[in-house]
């Protein structure tokens, strides 16, 4: 803790407005500042660029009928860009099923959720490879997924040092009321494991608002479970990046886990199958939308003088690009056999899941002009 340092609630790094806060502090006096080179603040604005340009082709896809559903993270950009850098290459993410950016970072094909959401796969890719495990779309299970995996590398002597591992848990405010999620955070805060649990307070559980989700502000609950909470700003990139990084460099070290309430705006709807204008009014989205992750960024760099009128054009033109290929890609995903669905369920089969697929063949086959 800092000598002096003034306590605050809310950890901020970058004001809306885009002006530079040298250092902040949490509410207990932790610390928190960043420095990083020119490019690497142009990184971090091209990677905010380009991972909402995905996802708004993600929702367009979906709407011209080419993906069955679609989790916008329209707003919560800088929360996973922030934290998505901060992770270091031996690090593992448990994500939810709105962690596109998280994924951007962590080097994941774009067009994997693009297949889970268009129902051509089972959305999986290898999480021992690429670091990241699958999109877990049961509300908060990931949480023990994380809790017990990183249990396990603690057993195995990986923390303790900076080479050590961390993990990362994430989840939204409405998992907060999930009992998975205050197992997780017992048998984490028990067993001391090197985790951080990120939590994305994006204001609403689909369409309950937060004040129907806790009395108290969510970090603070952590508390009670014997591990430190913080509050950083989620619309800040700067600041979530140096929060996660702080938290993580924590929990390899054997310090044991960190809640995250990275506090931030879900501008668009739940899902696709949503309407938010049923449950919050257009003046509540419009005060967030002056808070909007990227024109902070923007202001940042244009008043910092790191950026011109020519290097944003260049990144729009980029992400424009990468969006199209990737609708290119996703309008060429082959059908799959609908018999795949019984595929890797089981390693080596079972009896019980051969009737099911002899069943399903017949059923399918019965059809004129066989769907198969």
């Amino acid at each position: 803790m800092a000598k002096g340092a003034p306590p605050t609630e809310l950890v901020q790094l970058l004001t809306p407005d885009g002006d530079r806060i040298e250092r902040a502090y949490d509410s207990s006096g932790t610390e928190y500042s960043i420095d990083l080179t020119d490019d690497e603040y142009r990184g971090l604005y091209r990677d905010l660029v380009v991972v909402r340009r995905l996802d708004a082709e993600g929702t367009a896809l979906q709407r011209q009928g080419e993906l069955g559903i679609w989790a916008s993270l329209l707003g919560q950009e800088a929360a996973q860009i922030g934290s998505g850098r901060a992770l270091r290459p031996q690090d593992m993410a448990f994500p939810t099923y709105r962690e596109h950016g998280v994924l951007y970072c962590r080097g994941i094909d774009p067009i994997m959720p693009f297949g889970l959401f268009r129902g051509v796969d089972h959305g999986a890719w290898d999480p021992a490879e690429l670091r990241c495990s699958m999109y877990t779309i049961v509300i908060g299970a990931q949480t023990l997924h994380a809790t017990g995996y990183a249990m396990g590398i603690a057993k195995d002597g990986k923390v303790g040092s900076d080479d050590g591992e961390a993990v990362i848990a994430y989840l939204g405010d409405g998992a907060t009321s999930q009992g998975d999620v205050s197992e997780a955070f017992v048998w984490s805060s028990v067993f001391h494991a090197p985790v951080v649990f990120f939590c994305q307070n994006n204001q609403y559980a689909i369409s309950e608002p937060i004040e129907r989700q806790t009395r108290v502000p969510l970090y603070q609950r952590s508390a009670g479970f014997g591990f430190p909470g913080v509050r950083v700003d989620g619309n800040d990139v700067l600041a979530t990046y140096a929060v996660t990084r702080t938290a993580l460099d924590n929990a390899r070290h054997g310090q044991g886990p960190t809640f995250i309430e990275a506090y931030t705006y879900r501008m668009g709807a739940h899902t696709t199958n949503d309407d938010p204008s049923r449950y919050r009014i257009a003046s509540e989205v419009e005060a967030w939308q002056a808070k909007d992750p990227i024109a902070r960024m923007r202001a940042f760099l244009t008043k910092q003088q790191l950026a011109d009128d020519d290097f944003f054009a260049e990144v729009e033109d980029e992400a424009k690009q990468v969006a199209l290929r990737l609708r290119e890609r996703v309008l060429a995903m082959p059908d799959p056999d609908p018999l795949q669905i019984f595929d890797h369920v089981y390693p080596h089969g079972s009896p019980e899941l051969d009737a099911q697929r002899d069943q399903y063949a017949k059923y399918l086959d019965s059809f004129e002009g066989s769907l198969r």
